[in-house]
């Protein structure tokens, strides 16, 4: 299965496709599992869920096709916390995990991430992955999502890494906790099940793939994949020419991310955050792993965009984040309002390897709307365009490029079922992408009629500086 001893459209490369396919299909399983077992409306019918495979070496495998790159950036940036909590030899067959603590790779508080070990002679090679928004785990505002949190405890519950369940089901004293802490218990705990489900589903699709190509086959074929995707990503970032670039980007509140990319000429690179602001007793912090998330996602611009989205993409990249700053938060700061940070460090990082280049809009605009008499949650986002392209207008409604293109449009009549909303216009805005014989994508705009006392809670940047870019 070597690339070397392979011939071109030979045996050893078709067994290789069926592997590297049957890992992305035993991601994708676990993805549908999840979104049609839970819960929550948000997960349901925005199918905000994620899911994965990795290595016992936390090395990124293959993912679901829902699974968004800050999803990825979590799973494998949670995963050494995990195994530094709970060492493999103190794991058992059935054991699953579970923790949502932004300092260990989390994203914020209603963020669940669950992981299960799968054994190969007896210890854990292998870790499924899946990641939810899950209904509400406490906190200032339903969903998590509070506009005026100044610590992490306002935000929600926080879970280190801790076992949510063994071979002889959920640990029952853990659910109940959980359950206590949330506006919507029966919705929480409805969505960790379906957490568990598609850890489970993922795993036996797993142990299957094992037997049917041996454990020493699967290792060597994922080496191979991995090694092929990090060729793939040097040779693209081999274009970058050689030298340090810095930029910066500033926030609406006055907050300041600034970089240094350096480029060997020949297909790595040092993103270097140093000089970045400081954390602030804000919702405007990250944490480090939706920060690698972001950085990636800007690099991968410059890369072939069929890359596979596995370990070979990070591997040549070196991120510096110093901690402390808005870009890698520590206790008690905030981090669930890391949509502005995250979109600063991709512009940022886009200015600095591409500084004539047309701006998208940049960042969704994310809100939330909850009950306030009883427990119910709403939430969406709004987007701006791209930029306009050298032959022709900028794409409409899909330039954010953190979270961009998912749940862009709510599915009105599912939401109106369950919760007291009317959804009454979900239109682009004429003339927002500006003039010009090439002008830029339109923005979104959302008109929602609430019939029940509720919170709105809203986040985003750009209402008082516009997008970079010298068009």
């Amino acid at each position: 299965m070597t690339p070397a001893a392979a011939t071109p459209g030979g045996p050893a490369d078709l067994t290789a496709e069926i592997l590297r396919n049957a890992l992305c299909v035993a991601a994708e399983e676990a993805g549908i599992v999840v979104v049609r077992s839970a819960y929550s409306a948000f997960i349901v019918e925005g199918a905000d869920a994620a899911a994965a495979i990795l290595d016992a070496r936390g090395r990124l495998v293959a993912h679901s096709l829902s699974t968004a790159l800050m999803q990825c950036a979590s799973l494998r940036g949670a995963l050494p916390f995990l195994l530094a909590a709970h060492p493999p030899e103190t794991m058992e067959p059935g054991d699953v995990f579970v923790l949502n603590d932004v300092y260990q790779g989390g994203i914020h508080a209603n963020d669940l991430l669950v992981f299960r070990p799968v054994f190969v002679d007896g210890e854990p090679a292998y870790f499924t992955g899946t990641l939810i928004h899950v209904a509400d785990l406490s906190g200032l505002s339903a969903g998590g999502m509070a506009s005026d949190a100044t610590d992490v405890f306002l935000e929600g519950l926080q879970l280190p890494p801790v076992r949510i369940a063994t071979s002889a089901g959920l640990v029952d004293d853990l659910v109940r906790v959980l359950a206590a802490n949330s506006r919507t218990p029966d919705r929480l705990v409805g969505d960790l099940r379906a957490l568990v489900a598609g850890a489970n589903v993922a795993a036996r699709r797993l142990a299957e793939i094992i037997e049917t190509h041996t454990p020493d086959g699967l290792a060597r074929g994922i080496a191979d994949y991995l090694a092929h995707t990090e060729r793939r990503m040097r040779d693209g970032l081999a274009r970058i020419p050689a030298g340090t670039r810095r930029a910066s980007y500033t926030l609406d509140d006055g907050h300041t991310v600034r970089v240094a990319v350096t480029s060997d000429g020949a297909g790595a690179l040092t993103v270097d955050f140093d000089g970045t602001d400081e954390q602030v007793p804000l919702p405007v912090n990250s944490g480090f792993s939706q920060t690698v998330g972001g950085v990636l996602y800007a690099v991968r611009c410059f890369v072939d965009p069929s890359l596979p989205m596995n370990e070979g993409c990070f591997a040549p990249v070196d991120i510096r984040l110093p901690r402390g700053t808005l870009v890698h938060c520590t206790r008690p700061f905030p981090g669930g309002g890391r949509f502005g940070t995250v979109a600063a460090a991709e512009e940022a990082v886009l200015s600095a390897i591409a500084p004539d280049g047309a701006a998208a809009s940049g960042i969704l605009q994310a809100f939330s709307v909850s009950g306030v008499r009883t427990p119910w949650l709403h939430m969406s986002f709004d987007l701006g365009g791209t930029g306009a392209r050298p032959d022709g207008d900028g794409a409409d409604a899909t330039g954010a490029l953190f979270g961009g293109g998912r749940n862009i449009v709510p599915q009105v009549e599912p939401v109106e079922a369950r919760l007291p909303v009317r959804i009454e216009e979900v239109s682009l805005i004429p003339g927002s992408g500006g003039a010009g014989r090439h002008r830029g994508g339109l923005g979104t705009r959302t008109v929602l009629r609430v019939l029940d006392d509720a919170r709105v809670d809203t986040r985003g940047d750009r209402l008082r500086r516009p997008p970079p870019g010298a068009a």
